[in-house]
């Protein structure tokens, strides 16, 4: 039997769906919401095995984990409902190979540092750059804490570290181990997105950061002839947690898109 999604609903309208990435829950990108507007109505979902999800049976890799996120946005939209994607890293493969399936049905498709090629050694890397060293504050975390803020963000300031603390360290805590390491030895989907899809030229932005160490940003670049009317930006500086690290550049660009979305 398939885990039931745990949703955080904010607004009413246009459904768009909002997959968050790997190790974290819905609540590393609610800190988001008031970049949409009126007329939107934000799903934030924790996948399976995150958050308050359960992880779902048997094999549970990332193709089994597609499968369920569109069999979700059904049931959560109605299966003959349109719908807009966000997806953030994980995510954003997971929001991609949604779209391949139902593109006549979705209406925008937003990727922040979404990953690309799920294999990391096939990945276009970026040298990870601390731009806003704080040694006050990253010498007296717990290591344990701390590793994950300095390797993925490149902005240590308080502001950054308080972001951190209150939206992505609560998911870290709620993740279930064995699914996670199960998803990791099954880390593909089942066919390229874009190969299905072919071209997409509904509202479509993607999100990137110059320092990202995680997926880079030039894979992403790579998409663009699918999207012929995306909007693509590297924001600098940023790692692969951009919106801690750059927070109202991300949320100005998601409101410029979210509005395509009403007209």
């Amino acid at each position: 039997m398939q885990p039931e999604a745990y949703t955080v609903v904010r607004g009413e309208g246009l459904p768009i769906i909002i997959a968050h990435g790997m190790g974290v829950d819905h609540r590393s990108l609610i800190m988001l919401d008031d970049a949409f507007p009126q007329g939107t109505q934000r799903i934030y979902i924790d996948l399976p095995g995150y958050g308050q999800t359960p992880a779902l049976p048997g094999i549970g890799g990332l193709p089994e984990l597609a499968e369920w996120l569109m069999n979700a946005v059904n049931e959560l939209v109605g299966s003959n409902k349109r719908f807009a994607l966000l997806g953030n890293s994980m995510g954003g493969a997971l929001a991609r190979d949604v779209l391949s399936r139902e593109p006549k049905r979705v209406a925008g498709l937003a990727l922040i540092a979404t990953v690309v090629d799920p294999v990391m050694s096939h990945r276009h890397l970026a040298e990870h750059v601390i731009s806003n060293a704080n040694p006050d504050l990253t010498h007296n975390l717990p290591q344990d804490k701390v590793i994950d803020f300095v390797t993925m963000g490149v902005n240590q300031s308080f502001d950054a570290w308080r972001r951190y603390q209150r939206y992505i360290l609560p998911g870290t805590k709620l993740c279930d181990r064995d699914a996670n390491a199960k998803l990791s030895q099954r880390y593909w989907l089942d066919g390229d997105p874009e190969q299905r899809l072919g071209t997409y030229t509904g509202p479509t932005l993607i999100i990137t950061g110059k320092e990202d160490q995680v997926v880079g940003h030039e894979d992403q670049k790579a998409l663009l002839p699918h999207y012929p009317n995306a909007v693509y930006k590297v924001i600098d500086p940023a790692g692969h947690n951009i919106h801690i690290d750059q927070p109202e550049a991300v949320k100005t660009l998601l409101a410029e898109w979210s509005n395509k979305l009403l007209h």
